[in-house]
């Protein structure tokens, strides 16, 4: 459970730097101050990693984690590609 949780965060930390959420709470914050930017981001992250975790934990219910993995690869790519010819 220590080293899932450790996985997790580290993983999630290094995804999140210098990605939109990040630049919109800096945005937020000069207008806002740091206490109200910081906790509607900490509001609005934890919603939606909320309804991330239920989802997978329902769709690890369904189907083989290789598959999960393996479907969140192709996704991943998928927008990685579409992002590169700037259709995203």
């Amino acid at each position: 459970m220590e080293n899932a949780l450790l996985l997790i965060f580290i993983t999630t930390f290094l995804a999140e730097l210098g990605d939109k959420t990040q630049l919109t709470t800096i945005a937020f914050a000069s207008k806002y101050g740091l206490k109200t930017a910081f906790l509607g981001a900490i509001l609005g992250l934890a919603a939606v990693n909320l309804i991330g975790a239920v989802i997978g934990q329902e769709l690890g219910n369904l189907l083989p984690v290789s598959l999960i993995r393996k479907g969140a690869g192709i996704l991943f790519i998928t927008f990685g590609v579409l992002m590169l010819l700037g259709k995203l």
